[in-house]
């Protein structure tokens, strides 16, 4: 099945929105998007397109952003 890119971004986006909300690592929810989105992104612009490994790389990293920043759960 092939995804329009702004399909594979909003399904990506949606995937490890889903999951940080659920599992209470979300945070700011602007922060969040930002972060999440420039990562999708700029993996789609170096030609990935599996939406699994984006979402899943965008988690990880916004996850350690988060523990970088010394951001606190609470939004």
């Amino acid at each position: 099945m092939t995804e329009t890119v702004p399909t594979l971004v909003e399904n990506s986006l949606r995937i490890a929105w889903d999951y940080l909300e659920a599992t209470g690592e979300l945070g700011n929810p602007d922060t969040a998007a930002n972060h999440l989105l420039d990562t999708i992104e700029t993996m789609i612009r170096h030609g990935e397109r599996r939406r699994l490994l984006l979402s899943n790389k965008a988690i990880t990293s916004y996850q350690r952003f988060r523990a970088e920043q010394g951001l606190s759960l609470v939004s």
